[in-house]
């Protein structure tokens, strides 16, 4: 192998280890304009009720070189909207989400899992009216890639999971009103 071959496989092999080294984790603020948890439940078992928050706010993390990641999500329980304002105004009171003493519904990641070069569960810990128990979010889509109209990377995913609601002291009415509550969470987030 003559020496000019050398130095040019050197300079690819240095090459290729610096970007991966400088390779850094990339941080995306929520778009509170597109993302909307939503969760349903039986009621009565006449139907399946839907209803969402308004308002959310936090950040993602994602090192895709590094396979990690974090999720910190902050819910504003104030902003229920259930389609009915006199509901709206029952389900923030006491035996449900209790609003005055606990207005805001967290989660916050453990460990984001991927497969390839996407997220595909995210753990972590959900806190709703100061009850923090550990959940996973199945992940049924991500997408990377630049926003057509900021001009900015961006990333968007669909998430859910099921919990019971009894866990969290908002039990009230079950079984009759379903305990198993379905969180699903549409996010869009900005490159900062």
């Amino acid at each position: 192998m003559n020496k000019l071959t050398r130095l040019t496989l050197a300079a690819v092999a240095f090459a290729g280890f610096s970007s991966a080294a400088l390779a850094a984790p990339e941080t995306y603020v929520i778009d509170g304009t597109h993302t909307f948890p939503r969760f349903s439940y039986s009621h009565f078992g006449f139907s399946t009720q839907l209803s969402r928050f308004d308002k959310t706010s936090g950040k993602i993390v994602l090192d895709k070189e590094a396979k990690t990641g974090s999720v910190d999500v902050t819910i504003d329980m104030k902003s229920v909207d259930t389609g009915y304002p006199v509901f709206n105004g029952h389900i923030q009171g006491a035996d449900f989400f209790d609003t005055a003493k606990y207005p805001t519904a967290t989660f916050k990641s453990t460990k984001v899992l991927f497969d390839g070069d996407k997220p595909t569960t995210v753990e972590g810990n959900l806190t709703i009216k100061g009850v923090t128990k550990p959940v996973t979010l199945t992940l049924s889509s991500f997408l990377q890639q630049p926003h057509p109209m900021l001009k900015k990377d961006a990333i968007g995913a669909n998430a859910s999971v099921k919990v019971k609601r009894s866990e969290f002291n908002a039990g009230k009415y079950a079984p009759y009103v379903g305990d198993d509550v379905t969180i699903d969470i549409a996010v869009e987030a900005i490159h900062e």
